[in-house]
């Protein structure tokens, strides 16, 4: 089918079209917390970079990141149209994520990536153990330095 308005206008169009974040995967990362406990986080944590949870306590970022948008190569789907300007538009992405992590990285903070298909029930155990493995070293070094 073809496209009612010309590419300008269509671009115009898009532009006007605001993210509502990526709560889908927000909330299965929620579900895979209770699940298994995981206590202790925080979302929309006042802190400049915007993770999507954060262990305050650990410091600790975590992001959750759509595979396409963030760069995971996971799928080979790209799109047939316009893949110069995709392309672009996922590079100025990974270039953004490096930049925070370093900023968290240079504050002390460990960052955890969790990438979209990560969320499979599939992918669930290796999910909960890499979370759970992190979280108790964390901990554990945490309870070591207090008096």
């Amino acid at each position: 089918m073809a496209d009612i308005f010309d590419a300008e206008k269509r671009s115009d169009i898009m532009r006007q079209v605001k993210s509502k974040k990526n709560k889908s995967t927000e909330l299965r990362l929620i579900e895979i917390f209770k699940h298994n406990g995981i206590t202790g986080w925080r979302r929309n944590y006042q802190v400049k970079g915007h993770p999507d949870f954060v262990f305050p306590k650990e410091k600790i970022a975590v992001f959750v990141d759509g595979c396409f948008w963030h760069g995971h190569d996971c799928r080979n789907t790209r799109p047939a149209d316009h893949q110069e300007y995709w392309q672009k538009k996922r590079e100025r992405n990974m270039k953004h994520d490096q930049e925070v992590t370093a900023l968290f990285k240079a504050r002390g903070w460990i960052v955890l990536w969790i990438w979209e298909c990560e969320l499979k029930k599939k992918n669930e155990e290796f999910l909960s153990e890499k979370l759970l493995s992190l979280l108790n070293s964390e901990r554990t070094l945490m309870s070591k330095e207090e008096p």
